[in-house]
């Protein structure tokens, strides 16, 4: 990478860690200059306004989540397996933002009601990854790991929820244990929409 590439990086590594602290638009390009020891104008040289940065922030927040948690993921086997790796590394994923925060839950705080490219970008984001989702969840059905009648948005709608909880429970209340429980509650969601295996079947049939 040239110089004037690297400089671009560095500033969207802090411009990042920022975001995740303050939220989207607690990042400004004073607080972003102090912290690179830049002047303001070498720090605009890098992007035409702040909201331009705001957007290279939400995409390079985008592609770590992608990097961390969908792409391994889909090197698993189609089915459950794939579909608890998903969550697993998502999980995993929100155990370091206990600490620094989400871009995507303090985002959608932030620009719930705020139309533009900013809640653009963010709301393509997250649909991606929901798609991704109901995505594996639909591979599930159909190679017969999950019951063919599962409703796969509701299922994706119930995993969303254990992750909102548990942003809730472990970062805002600090309640331990958070973790645990958001792995327990998805457990009971998989068994709950999960065929049972050959033997339990054939076991059932011949009950009196």
């Amino acid at each position: 990478m040239r110089k004037g590439e690297l400089t671009r990086a560095a500033i969207l590594d802090v411009a990042l860690d920022l975001s995740s602290r303050d939220g989207l638009e607690g990042l400004t390009i004073g607080l972003l200059a102090d912290r690179m020891n830049m002047s303001k104008s070498g720090v605009f040289a890098h992007f035409g306004s702040r909201e331009d940065l705001q957007i290279e922030v939400l995409k390079l927040y985008h592609h770590r989540f992608e990097q961390e948690v969908f792409f391994p993921s889909v090197k698993e086997p189609r089915g459950i397996q794939r579909l608890r790796s998903m969550f697993g590394r998502w999980v995993k994923r929100v155990s370091v933002e206990i600490a620094s925060g989400c871009i995507y839950i303090s985002g959608a705080v932030e620009y719930d009601d705020r139309p533009g490219p900013i809640r653009e970008s963010l709301v393509a984001m997250v649909a991606a990854w929901q798609g991704a989702l109901l995505r594996c969840v639909q591979q599930a059905i159909e190679c017969g790991d999950l019951k063919a009648d599962t409703d796969a948005g509701q299922l994706v709608y119930e995993m969303y929820g254990l992750i909102l909880a548990l942003h809730h429970d472990a970062r805002f209340l600090r309640r331990p244990g958070s973790l645990e429980r958001a792995s327990v509650g998805f457990n009971r969601l998989i068994e709950n929409y999960q065929n049972a295996p050959p033997a339990e079947k054939t076991a059932a049939q011949h009950q009196p």
